[in-house]
């Protein structure tokens, strides 16, 4: 029996990488899923195409998470569509490494403004749809524990992420909406081939450090974001899940 029939979803973020791998794997557990996407519509149409194709439920919406009207139309999306919300996925996120000598206000204010106010604008958004039961998922990083050389600003977005999901399971707990952190260590996704992250020393020290001996996949993410948004987690809340292969 599909852990998540009848659910319905919003993962943001999920044309590619990390938020299509869990976008594909709710709608293959039995959810619909509101795709949401940034700037890649083809993207997002081709995860749409995967899920319907394998007999899911899925439509994408474009929409920029750091402005309130964007997040809001992400989630109405859902209700529009499907009726209901029972799982939010804050997997929206950006990152850029630099030297604390070289950093820029604008690269701070992007990143804090998708990573950070992204997440709160998105749950503040959703928070009037869900119901005793729900599951908020923030994907946060190994790298607010691990502390990577260079990585102040980001890592400092996650540190924020960790907070926040600390503070909305006291606040939601009442409610019965369940509020966790999933913080993936270095993934093999576009995203860390375009950043030059795949096959550089960067890779292979992180590499030598993992117990497991290897960088995650994005499967290896999205099975643990189905455990979090299913009823097999549901005594947890308020929990930072390490998914980085031991590296901590």
């Amino acid at each position: 029996m599909s852990k998540l029939a009848g659910k319905v979803a919003v993962v943001t973020g999920a044309s590619k990488g990390i938020g299509a791998a869990i976008a594909k794997a709710l709608a293959s557990e039995g959810a619909a899923v509101v795709v949401n996407y940034a700037s890649s519509k083809a993207g997002a149409d081709a995860v749409v195409t995967s899920i319907t194709q394998a007999g899911g439920k899925a439509v994408a919406v474009g929409g920029d998470v750091s402005k309130s009207a964007d997040a809001q139309a992400i989630v109405d999306a859902a209700i529009r569509n499907y009726g209901r919300l029972d799982i939010l996925v804050n997997n929206s996120g950006v990152y850029q490494f630099s030297p604390i000598e070289s950093f820029t206000e604008e690269q701070f204010h992007k990143m804090y403004n998708v990573n950070v106010l992204g997440t709160l604008l998105t749950t503040q958004a959703a928070v009037k749809y869900l119901a005793a039961g729900a599951s908020i998922i923030n994907i946060g990083s190994a790298a607010s524990r691990v502390t990577p050389a260079n990585s102040a600003v980001y890592s400092g977005t996650k540190g924020a992420l960790d907070a926040i999901t600390g503070v909305l399971a006291k606040e939601l707990g009442p409610r019965k909406i369940r509020v966790n952190s999933l913080n993936p260590g270095i993934t093999e996704t576009e995203g860390t081939h375009s950043g030059g992250f795949i096959g550089s020393d960067f890779e292979k020290a992180l590499v030598a450090q993992t117990p497991l001996g290897r960088i995650g996949q994005p499967d290896d993410i999205a099975a643990a974001a189905v455990f979090l948004a299913s009823n097999d987690s549901a005594w947890l809340t308020g929990e930072q899940i390490l998914a980085s292969g031991g590296i901590r």
